[in-house]
Parts: C-alpha cells; sequence; structure tokens
C-alpha cells in the first residue's frame, strides 16, 4: 500500500500515467518476452506476497544460506571482471540476461561472503570476496570516492557517498582478514573522500547521478559504520 501510495497517490497525474505505463509495460513484457520457465516462478511468488502465505522452514538455514553465496559466486562469474552482477533479468532480449558489475553492493557481498566462508569453514567464499575488494580498488575514482550506478568507462563515473560507505565496509572487512597495504590505502582514500564531504549539518553532499540534486539521503548515515 505504501508502494502504490508513493507511486499514485502523491503524484501528479501525468506522472501517475507514465508510471503506470511503465509497469504496464513490465507486465507485459514478461508475459509475452519473458523466460517461459521465470513467469511461473513470478507468479507464484506475487501471490504467497500478496496473501501473506510465506512462513520460514525451519532446519532450512544454513542450506538456504549457502544457496544464496552459490549464487553471488554465480553473478561474480557472470560478469568479465571480479564485480557482482547488478542482476539476472530474464527478460531481456538480444543481450546477456546478466547484468554488468555493481560496486555497490558488491562492497556488502564482499563483508557477507567473508562471514559466510569463516561460519561454515569455506576458503572459495573467502577468495572471491578478495578478488572483489581487488576489483573495487580498481575502479575507485581518484577522489577515493566509488561510483553510482553499474560500472561504466571513467568519464561516465559520478561519485556517490553512499556507494563509497558501502565499499569501505567491504574493504574494512577484507582488511581484517588479509593485512594487505592496498586494500588500507584504498579504505583510507574513501574514508578521506566522505569524511570531506560531510557538510555542517553532519550530511553527505554528494549522491551521484541517480539521486535528485540537493536531495538529503537519511540512508547515508549507514557510511558511519564503515567510517568508525
Amino acid at each position: 500500500m505504501r508502494i502504490l501510495r508513493d507511486q499514485f497517490l502523491r503524484r501528479s497525474p501525468r506522472e501517475v500515467y507514465w508510471s503506470a505505463s511503465r509497469l504496464g509495460n513490465e507486465l507485459v513484457q514478461l508475459h509475452t518476452h519473458g523466460s517461459t520457465r521465470f513467469r511461473p516462478h513470478f507468479r507464484r511468488d506475487l501471490a504467497r506476497y500478496i496473501l501473506g502465505t510465506v512462513r520460514p522452514i525451519d532446519g532450512e538455514t544454513e542450506a538456504r544460506a549457502r544457496a544464496a553465496a552459490l549464487w553471488l559466486l554465480r553473478a561474480q562469474a557472470a560478469t568479465p571482471d571480479h564485480g557482482v552482477s547488478l542482476g539476472y533479468f530474464p527478460r531481456d532480449r538480444g543481450r546477456s540476461r546478466w547484468r554488468p558489475s555493481y560496486p555497490e553492493t558488491t562492497g556488502y557481498i564482499i563483508t557477507s561472503l567473508l562471514f559466510f566462508s569463516e561460519r561454515f569453514g569455506d576458503p572459495t567464499f573467502r577468495q572471491a570476496a578478495l578478488r572483489m575488494a581487488r576489483w573495487e580498488i580498481e575502479i575507485q575514482m581518484p577522489s577515493g570516492a566509488v561510483q553510482g550506478g553499474p560500472i561504466c568507462p571513467p568519464e561516465r563515473q559520478t561519485p556517490a557517498a553512499f556507494n563509497t560507505g558501502m565499499v569501505l565496509d567491504g574493504w574494512c572487512s577484507a582488511y581484517e582478514r588479509e593485512n594487505s597495504e592496498d586494500i588500507l590505502a584504498a579504505a583510507r582514500r574513501a574514508a578521506n573522500f566522505l569524511v570531506a564531504d560531510l557538510d555542517e549539518h553532519g550530511y553527505y553532499r554528494t549522491n551521484g547521478a541517480f539521486v535528485s540534486a540537493g536531495e538529503i539521503k537519511t540512508y547515508t548515515c549507514l557510511c558511519a559504520w564503515a567510517i568508525y
């Protein structure tokens, strides 16, 4: 209800029209060009969500956590670099359904996989996470920031405070496990960028090209975890 309210009740008629059109187009394409194997899962999960019938299953936590971690490795393997894909989109046509690497989410995936590796004693996930950490170093902007959006050429990158904080979290986790100077140096550059980006009210000013200019995004307070 909150999503519907924000999308259709708090906007102008023109915005409501285009929002509804986009949603309708997504649904049409899903059922006309989407994967026939994917559609039943979509319908089932949507129905379970609407009816509130999703329930936890006792005794399967470890198996499901491993399945999720393995999927993340699959998303990493689907890219030409060592980042993790933005996601898999079954209805995409004419190109790979895996999207390019996404620096922001790769950042906190590093922390998740390192914890998983230690919890279940599997070094495969540690090695993958450290490859992600060094890939993040390769694409770090000269300012110390991390770009917004999917990976793109340096001339198109725009810095984003939130993304920088999330990758800094991953670097800190990687440095705790591997006392490496290159990881520490990258983390320090990111932390310096974040500290310099704060205004006199404690807000981050740099939100990247994917956020409206001048907006204050309260979720950037999460960057404080990594800085601390």
